[in-house]
C-alpha cells in the first residue's frame, strides 16, 4: 500500500528566489520602456502607450504575486522621481494629477489577471489564452472604476464627462489586451517555468509498503 505524501511543499531556494527577482525587476523595466513608447492617434486627446499592455501581461505571465510585485516595482520607481511614466513623467506629483487612478489601479489590474491565468492551471494554449482574456477584460473594467472617479475628481469634469472622456480610451485598451491574449499564452509555452512554483519533487516521507 502506499502512505501518501503529506508533507508541505518545500521552501523556495536561493537561486529560485533570485530568478523571481530577476524577473519582477525586467518586467518593471519592461512596464517602464512600454510607457514611453507612445503613438498619436487623432481620436485621442493624448498619445497612446503600451503601458497597460506591459502592465497586463506581467500578470498573466509571472503571476498574481510576481506581476503585482513587478507593477508596484516600476511604481515604486516613477514615484523615487525616475521619469518613467507616461510621457516621461515621475514623482509623487504624477499620483495626484488627473492619471493618477489610473497608475494606482495598475497592481490590481496585474493581480487580477495573473489570478485568472492561475485559476486556469496548465489548460494548454487555448485555455491559458481564454483565462487571459476574461483576466484582462475584468483588469480593464478594474482600472477604469478606480481611474475614472479620480480623474473626474482632480479635474473640472463630472463623473459622466470624465466616463465620457475615457470612453475614447477603451478600443485601443481593447486592442492592447488583444495582443495580451496572443502573446501571454506563447511567452508561457516557450518558457513553461515562467508559471511560478516549483517542479513536483519527491518527497523522503512518502513510502512503499508491500501488502503483506
Amino acid at each position: 500500500m502506499t502512505v501518501p505524501d503529506t508533507a508541505r511543499t518545500p521552501r523556495r531556494t536561493p537561486a529560485e528566489r533570485a530568478r523571481d527577482l530577476a524577473l519582477v525587476a525586467t518586467f518593471a523595466a519592461l512596464i517602464a520602456a512600454c510607457s514611453l513608447t507612445s503613438i498619436a492617434f487623432s481620436a485621442v486627446p493624448v498619445p497612446i502607450t503600451l503601458q497597460t499592455f506591459a502592465v497586463l501581461l506581467a500578470g498573466a505571465v509571472l503571476g498574481p504575486w510576481r506581476g503585482t510585485a513587478a507593477v508596484g516595482l516600476y511604481l515604486a520607481v516613477g514615484a523615487a522621481g525616475v521619469p518613467v511614466f507616461a510621457g516621461g513623467a515621475g514623482g509623487l506629483a504624477s499620483f495626484a494629477g488627473p492619471s493618477g487612478g489610473y497608475l494606482m489601479a495598475f497592481p490590481f489590474a496585474a493581480l487580477v489577471v495573473g489570478l485568472a491565468v492561475r485559476a486556469a492551471g496548465r489548460r494548454g494554449t487555448v485555455g491559458t489564452a481564454v483565462a487571459v482574456a476574461v483576466g484582462a477584460l475584468v483588469a480593464t473594467a478594474v482600472t477604469y472604476a478606480i481611474g475614472v472617479p479620480v480623474l473626474a475628481g482632480r479635474t473640472a469634469m463630472d463623473l459622466g464627462a470624465a466616463w465620457t472622456f475615457n470612453w475614447a480610451f477603451v478600443p485601443f485598451d481593447l486592442v492592447k489586451a488583444g495582443l495580451v491574449v496572443v502573446a501571454a499564452p506563447a511567452v508561457l509555452r516557450a518558457f513553461p517555468a515562467l508559471r511560478g512554483g516549483r517542479a513536483p519533487q519527491p518527497s523522503p516521507f512518502a513510502t512503499e509498503v508491500a501488502a503483506a
